[in-house]
C-alpha cells in the first residue's frame, strides 16, 4: 500500500512537468513537418537560420545600421536602414563575410533609423499578406514562400515556379497598405 501511494504521489508531482513537454513536442513536430514540405534541404533550412543568426551578431555591432538579414536557400535579404554608403559597404561585408552565404541582395536605404510605428505597421502588413495567402486556392504552398516588409515594401523570397511566384506577388501586390512587392524568387521551372 505505502509503495502504490509512493507511485502516486510520484506521479501526481510529475504531471505539470509532463504536460509541459507536450507544448514543445508540438512545436517540434510542427517544425518537422514544415521542413518535410520544404524544397530546401533539411541542411539548408537549419543553414538558412545559422546565417540569420550570425548575420544579426554581426549587425548589431555595427553603428548607424538598423538592418534585418532574411536567408532563404543561402541567398540573404538585407532590408533596412543605414546611415551612409560607409556603413551599408560595412553591413555587406559583415554579411559577405559569413562562411556559407552564396549571395547577398541589399535592399537597405541610407535613412534614419524607422519608428516603432512603422516597424509596426511593416509586421502587420507581413501577417496580412501570409493571411491572404493561406487562402490561394492550391495555386502554391505557402511554405514556399517568406515575406518580408519594409517601409511598407513587401519583398517575397523562396524557391517556386514562375506561376507560383506571379500568385504569390498578385496577392501581395493586392494586400492593404503594401507600397510595392519586390520579388526575390529563385525559380525552379
Amino acid at each position: 500500500m505505502i509503495k502504490r501511494l509512493g507511485f502516486i504521489l510520484a506521479l501526481a508531482a510529475a504531471a505539470p512537468l509532463v504536460q509541459s513537454c507536450f507544448p514543445l513536442a508540438a512545436t517540434g513536430v510542427a517544425a518537422g513537418a514544415l521542413m518535410a514540405s520544404d524544397r530546401r534541404t533539411t541542411g539548408i533550412y537549419i543553414e538558412d537560420e545559422n546565417i540569420e543568426l550570425k548575420a544579426l551578431g554581426k549587425l548589431h555591432d555595427i553603428t548607424g545600421a538598423h538592418v534585418t538579414a532574411t536567408s532563404f536557400n543561402r541567398r540573404v535579404l538585407l532590408t533596412g536602414e543605414v546611415y551612409d554608403e560607409n556603413v551599408k559597404k560595412q553591413v555587406n561585408d559583415a554579411v559577405r563575410g559569413i562562411e556559407s552565404v552564396r549571395e547577398v541582395i541589399d535592399e537597405t536605404q541610407i535613412a534614419g533609423a524607422s519608428s516603432l510605428a512603422s516597424q509596426g505597421n511593416d509586421a502587420l502588413v507581413t501577417s496580412n499578406v501570409k493571411a491572404r495567402m493561406l487562402d490561394n486556392h492550391g495555386q502554391f504552398a505557402v511554405n514556399h514562400v517568406k515575406v518580408v516588409t519594409e517601409a511598407g515594401v513587401v519583398y517575397l523570397m523562396g524557391l517556386v515556379t514562375h506561376r507560383e511566384g506571379d500568385a504569390a506577388a498578385e496577392i501581395a501586390r493586392t494586400t492593404s497598405g503594401v507600397a510595392r512587392v519586390v520579388k526575390v524568387f529563385e525559380y525552379i521551372d
